[in-house]
């Protein structure tokens, strides 16, 4: 049942993406910014958390996943640091994903040969 749950709520998430893709003027960027940044408001609302333990992958993986990890992380640091980990936390929280794909993406331009368009 975990697999069915990730793979229903991680499609939903994604296909509601491309509804505002399809429908709207927002540029890629400005929904994947709305995406991340709705993941951050409902961790906030502690909203978020119970509903990744319900999707498991289908919630943390798509970029609202990524936002509660930003805010997750922002909170854990500021508790511990004080004001200087609204800076930190979300880096130090993240830095594993985010490394992964710049190693990657820097991979895969080894192996493919990358081009910029006309």
């Amino acid at each position: 049942m975990d697999y069915i749950n990730a793979f229903w709520v991680g499609g939903l998430i994604c296909a509601l993406a491309q509804i505002l893709l399809d429908r709207t003027k927002l540029m890629p960027g400005r929904v994947m910014v709305l995406l991340v940044c709705g993941g951050a408001v409902l961790g906030a609302l502690q909203i978020y958390q119970p509903f990744q333990e319900f999707a498991g992958a289908g919630a943390s993986v798509p970029l609202t996943g990524f936002g509660n990890l930003l805010w997750k992380g922002v909170q854990e640091a500021v508790d511990k640091e004080g004001f200087i980990g609204i800076f930190t936390g979300g880096l130090k929280a993240s830095a594993a994903g985010i490394t992964a794909a710049l190693v990657f993406g820097y991979l895969a331009s080894l192996i493919f040969e990358p081009k910029m368009k006309k």
